[in-house]
């Protein structure tokens, strides 16, 4: 179990930082240095303290940020190798036994029961929720 830890505000903002450099450049090669070096901490020491901030080592957030993107170019209807490639990934192998650990699913069967369910032409934005939803019991 990780317990969250009080961070001093300068070094949570420094964590954010480092945080917000994978997450912009998740879809290509990221290593734990350059993160490390946005933050202005050693790798070991930013390793540490990313995962007691945010409960997740900066590798876990990488994976869940490109599989969660990946569900939704699936989702929408993009090819299966080009999700893979598209979201970093360079093994199509790799990329499916992640995605199927971590939705229950290969891509082209996630993908499959996401047609059968909302068909091909599904809009996934939405616009609009009625009201009656927002306050249902």
């Amino acid at each position: 179990m990780i317990v969250p830890v009080l961070l001093q505000d300068d070094t949570f903002r420094r964590l954010c930082r480092g945080r917000d450099l994978l997450a912009s450049k998740y879809q290509s090669r990221v290593f734990l240095t350059q993160a490390a070096s946005e933050a202005c901490l050693s790798e070991f020491h930013f390793h540490r303290l990313f995962r007691s901030a945010f409960g997740e080592t900066p590798h876990d957030f990488l994976t869940r940020l490109r599989l969660d993107r990946a569900r939704q170019l699936l989702a929408s209807g993009h090819p299966v190798t080009e999700v893979c490639f598209d979201i970093g990934y360079e093994s199509l192998g790799s990329f499916s036994s992640k995605f199927r650990t971590r939705f229950g699913a290969s891509p082209i069967e996630f993908q499959r029961e996401t047609r059968r369910i909302f068909g091909y032409n599904a809009p996934w934005r939405i616009l609009m929720v009625p009201e009656c939803l927002l306050f249902r019991r």
